[in-house]
């Protein structure tokens, strides 16, 4: 027997195995528990849950570029409470070992987030550009 979903957001009734969003809102549908609870979400399910169905789509563009891996997991958390999933790769033609921190990171999005996430990622005016 398939466990039933529900919304964690507007609590929407319960869904068979087939929906992944709730009609109603949008939000990841989680599975419900036997008491009818939701069961506790993992990192990856929690991660998930932010991310906005209207920026999740189309190919990946580059928005931003950080010095180290440090600021680009900054970056990457900046656009997650935003609702924007994001990925970083190394920088091309930076010739660091793959397990060290150090070199510049491309920061990609989906396509139907890009806009969203350059006004994010902009200065304020007055702020130095960096």
């Amino acid at each position: 027997m398939a466990a039933s979903l529900v919304c964690p957001s507007c609590r929407a009734g319960s869904f068979g195995g087939d929906e992944r969003f709730c009609p109603v809102c949008g939000v990841p549908l989680v599975r419900a528990d036997a008491d009818g609870g939701e069961t506790q979400p993992s990192a990856r399910r929690e991660h998930a849950r932010k991310i906005r169905p209207q920026y999740a789509e189309g190919e990946l563009v580059k928005v931003a570029r950080a010095q180290h891996q440090a600021e680009a997991e900054l970056i990457q958390g900046m656009l997650l409470e935003e609702g924007i999933p994001s990925m970083t790769r190394r920088s091309a033609a930076f010739d660091v070992p793959d397990f060290l921190a150090a070199g510049p990171r491309d920061i990609l999005v989906p396509s139907s987030g890009a806009e969203a996430a350059r006004d994010l990622l902009e200065p304020a005016p007055g702020e130095p550009s960096g």
